[in-house]
């Protein structure tokens, strides 16, 4: 007979894995399926691989494309800069990994992108390899398949950006985890590769990575010890700690800023990207289309009795881990649809559960819809995505850009916002940056510089920056960058279309040469205009002589 809880967190415990998910996963799965593994390097490869070169998305792109360059550059591995600037919002690891590719293949968007796209398959890998041990070699594969067929979670993972890592090391640090804990004995390897896994997630992103995975290691791993615990994260600190030392050591301010502002407050204080408590629930839908047409399916499964034996604690494990991330980040203040890319790969094992119990994933629908999802994904990959970036990057119409900013002796500035796709493809690192609340700044800058480029990344920017310029400088030259016309749309629709597609916020709007005029020409241009026609005769005064 059971023992009563005595506390809520083993009352919660026994609710879960005794009540909800009662069976045992399984305990040899026997060895890995070869087609299995080989349709899983070829499916994600023929949609990732063949095209990554195509134009980086602004801002984020270029800002995760520009750091490692510029650290390449300078030889420095510590500190991330940012146009020269230090760069203090995200430790080093991401960073490293693209430098590494520079270094191996050249510096360009597709070696960059090499990092998350390798991060990504190798999460759809992960989730069949490891996942199998824990839910079947099956519903495993089916997991990792259904991943690789979703759209969404393809087209968001491969960008350059470092949810895609975190997603990676989070999934290894769970599935580990649990191999360490589930059987009848504890695993001190599996504990150990799941630490230093959780160390590579600190080195990603922060300590984001250790609320992500607490819970759901101490709601299921009662073999749990304060002597295991303080292994796991010493190990996990000894690995991360080192780096945040010797930045810190460099610049004072980063340890107050980083796990202060950049952590706590924007967690928990409205600042940007505020969304809606329900954000979240469209996200997942996008995410994990067309699978999660079944919603209402899965949720049968997962409260009928019938499916109570597949329902195990191992899957049990998944559902809370994937809630968790979720819900965390819908506690957040701060919110973008990228933040949950950790869960999915534990929903999908919970998924690949359902999809094989139920026989779904041998009906002749889901195989159709399958396959029309997989054309849908390769068609966006290929086709849809560059055509998209390439139309509304910086550099679609470069020879403005070339000949205005390739000069390293040119002063080119941002207003108001980065663009840092100009800096990466034409090999600089000093363009700097210019918010609203910044005018004053750039009005001293334009006064003592001769000449100012100024890249305006606002589709109204250059209007506005008209009204606050000093009056004594010139505006010799503006060209025009904004998204262009398309060709067969009419004038009515192409206006909504643009602010879709990202003008108004990301675009290069306009490029705008600045001049100072020399003392001699301010003087010479308020002197009194000389006469044109003959000169008059002088006037008789009384008492002189004409």
């Amino acid at each position: 007979m059971d023992r009563v809880p005595d506390s809520i967190p083993a009352a919660i415990q026994h609710i879960w894995s005794r009540l909800l998910f009662p069976s045992r996963g399984p305990t040899d799965v026997g060895p890995i399926n070869p087609v299995y593994l080989v349709v899983l390097l070829i499916v994600p490869g023929l949609l990732l691989y063949p095209c990554l070169g195509f134009a980086l998305f602004e801002p984020d792109e270029s800002r995760y494309a520009q750091i490692p360059r510029e650290m390449l550059q300078r030889g420095d591995v510590v500190l991330p800069t940012l146009q020269s600037q230090p760069y203090l919002d995200k430790p080093p690891l991401f960073y490293w990994l693209v430098l590494f590719s520079y270094q191996l293949f050249g510096v360009g968007a597709w070696q960059a992108r090499l990092v998350p796209v390798l991060a990504l398959h190798a999460s759809l890998l992960a989730v069949y390899l490891l996942g199998r041990r824990s839910v079947g070699d099956r519903s495993a594969f089916v997991a990792a398949l259904l991943l690789t067929l979703a759209p969404g979670y393809i087209l968001t993972s491969r960008l350059l950006i470092l949810d895609g890592l975190l997603t990676l090391c989070t999934t290894l640090t769970l599935l580990t985890a649990l191999e360490a804990v589930r059987g009848q004995r504890f695993s001190d390897s599996w504990w150990f590769t799941s630490s230093l896994f959780c160390g590579l997630g600190i080195l990603t992103k922060g300590p984001v990575i250790l609320f992500l995975i607490a819970p759901p290691l101490v709601l299921f791993a009662s073999v749990l010890t304060v002597a295991r615990v303080g292994r796991y994260f010493g190990m996990a600190l000894a690995l991360s700690v080192p780096w945040f030392v010797a930045l810190g050591v460099r610049q004072p301010e980063f340890v107050s800023y980083f796990f202060w502002e950049h952590n706590v407050q924007r967690f928990l204080a409205p600042g940007i990207h505020v969304r809606g408590v329900w954000f979240y629930g469209p996200v997942l839908v996008g995410l994990l289309l067309p699978v999660s047409l079944l919603a209402v399916p899965f949720t049968r499964f997962l409260l009928s009795r019938l499916d109570a034996p597949a329902r195990t604690r191992e899957m049990g494990f998944h559902w809370f881990s994937a809630l968790w991330c979720v819900g965390f980040f819908t506690l957040s203040a701060c919110k973008l649809p990228t933040y949950i890319l950790p869960a999915m790969p534990s929903l999908a094992l919970v998924v690949g559960v359902f999809v094989t119990r139920t026989g779904w994933d041998r009906s002749p629908a889901f195989v159709s819809v399958g396959l029309a999802s997989f054309a849908l994904t390769l068609g966006i990959n290929l086709v849809a995505l560059p055509c998209y970036a390439n139309y509304r990057s910086p550099l679609s119409r470069p020879e403005a850009v070339v000949e205005l900013c390739s000069d390293p002796a040119a002063s080119v500035v941002c207003y108001p916002r980065n663009c840092d796709s100009v800096a990466f493809y034409l090999g600089r690192r000093d363009l700097r940056v210019f918010r609203s609340k910044d005018i004053e700044e750039l009005r001293t800058l334009v006064r003592v510089q001769p000449r100012t480029v100024i890249l305006c990344t606002h589709r109204s920017s250059l209007a506005g920056l008209k009204q606050l310029l000093p009056p004594e400088v010139v505006i010799t030259r503006e060209v025009r960058l904004g998204l262009r016309d398309l060709s067969g749309v009419p004038p009515w629709l192409m206006k909504p279309l643009r602010k879709i597609m990202g003008e108004t916020a990301l675009g290069l709007g306009d490029i705008c040469v600045v001049e100072m005029p020399s003392l001699k020409e301010r003087l010479l241009s308020k002197a009194p205009p000389a006469s044109a026609g003959p000169t008059p005769p002088l006037l008789a005064v009384p008492g002189r002589k004409p």
